[in-house]
């Protein structure tokens, strides 16, 4: 199934990548080319917004590694009710996402630069994050920042299986979607176990 913008984030959605556009030319933030963006960047992480759904406002959605704010600024503009906090150790990619934040008039997104390992626990309801280290990795991170019974998810290629998974104790639940001109990816949702 292919993820749908609705027309009313469009307009967000657009501007969000004339930013990056004007700071790009500059700043270095993406080497993916101009005409690939919207697919790879707004698309992709439009597949994530089903999992918004069972979020109440107020509730924390904390996305790792996210770069030039991808999925999180995606995931800001579908539900600016929530508050999502986009983490990456990137000074400079945490300065475009604030100008993001402004321009955009998105209160509820708080860019953050700090490492995973340096901030205090969010205690969030939902974890994301593409492109960034193995699974194992990541679910260290999301022990320390999710609520115990909230799943985390990884925007991944179809090559996922080959990277270094978490041990005993998590539950993988792949779930494919394709991108109209860039094939099949997989969301992997991560949650821990909990006892019997």
């Amino acid at each position: 199934m292919e993820p749908l913008l609705p027309d009313s984030a469009r307009p967000a959605c657009e501007r969000f990548l004339g930013l990056l556009e004007h700071w790009n030319r500059t700043h270095a933030l993406t080497a993916l080319p101009q005409s690939a963006r919207f697919e790879e960047l707004i698309l992709d992480s439009w597949a994530l917004v089903p999992d918004l759904a069972s979020l109440g406002p107020g509730e924390t959605v904390v996305d790792f590694g996210t770069g030039m704010g991808i999925p999180a600024v995606v995931l800001a503009i579908a539900r600016p009710d929530l508050r999502v906090v986009a983490l990456d150790k990137s000074r400079k990619k945490i300065a475009f996402v604030r100008q993001v934040a402004l321009e955009l008039q998105l209160p509820s997104l708080e860019p953050v630069a700090l490492r995973a390992e340096d901030l205090p626990p969010l205690g969030a309801s939902l974890g994301v994050s593409k492109a960034v280290g193995s699974p194992a990795l990541l679910a260290q991170w999301w022990v320390r920042h999710g609520r115990a019974d909230a799943p985390l998810l990884l925007l991944k290629s179809e090559g996922w299986s080959q990277e270094e998974l978490p041990g005993p104790g998590w539950s993988l639940r792949p779930r494919t979607y394709r991108l109209p001109t860039r094939g099949d990816r997989v969301i992997l949702e991560l949650r821990k176990e909990t006892g019997p």
